[in-house]
């Protein structure tokens, strides 16, 4: 499974925005006074056409934020805070937060650290250290035990291809572990599965990350 995942090839999704302009022609027969008329109003067109885009800029930036409850157990500054986490590719910047902790720890016993950091443009799901102490001692002794069976698959069912921004994040997704994930909700109000986003909208280098409360098991 890990030789497969090493294989597999993330494609990176571009999104193009057209912008069109229209252009009005006045009369001559009214000489100056219609040309006057008619610079005024282009210029009105482009300061209200100016005032949207910053609208819609502002609009964009705020969604940009991490956000959710969770977000507040992440360290302010340093490699650990977002703004550390956002230089660093996914499982760096994962060991420099304190909060996914029991994840690195997994990830670097599948051996899946390197594959990780240098796949490009993923979304990674990534249980709190909390919902992995929900987890049964016994299965999750057994997954450790068994890192490139069934330690990999579980890890790989947190991962899905393109770097998903929360308007994208609502539906049916594919996993790298070949299984799908239902995420339903709108908004900062998102569940995976059985699991909440407590901290969503996360950047690193590679990927976008969503905090969630519970482990992502197979069926």
């Amino acid at each position: 499974m890990a030789t497969k995942l090493r294989r597999a090839s993330v494609a990176a999704f571009a999104l193009a925005l057209p912008l069109s302009l229209a252009a009005c022609s006045g009369s001559d027969s009214s000489s100056s006074g219609s040309g006057d008329s008619s610079t005024t109003s282009s210029m009105a067109d482009e300061t209200s056409s100016s005032s949207g885009s910053e609208s819609a800029s502002g609009s964009d930036s705020a969604m940009s934020e991490p956000f959710g409850p969770g977000c507040s157990a992440v360290p302010a500054d340093g490699p650990g805070s977002f703004q550390g986490m956002a230089t660093d590719p996914v499982a760096t910047a994962a060991s420099n937060n304190p909060v996914l902790s029991t994840l690195v720890s997994a990830v670097q016993t599948a051996g899946l650290a390197e594959t990780l950091n240098t796949t490009q443009d993923i979304t990674v799901f990534a249980p709190t250290n909390d919902a992995f102490a929900a987890v049964p001692p016994d299965a999750l002794n057994a997954a450790m035990a068994d890192p490139s069976g069934m330690l990999t698959t579980i890890l790989t069912n947190h991962v899905v291809q393109g770097k998903l921004s929360p308007d994208q994040l609502a539906g049916d997704h594919q996993t790298l572990a070949g299984t799908t994930i239902t995420v339903t909700g709108s908004g900062e109000d998102f569940t995976v599965g059985n699991a909440k986003v407590v901290c969503g909208n996360v950047q690193t280098a590679n990927a976008t990350v969503y905090i969630i409360d519970q482990v992502l098991l197979p069926a």
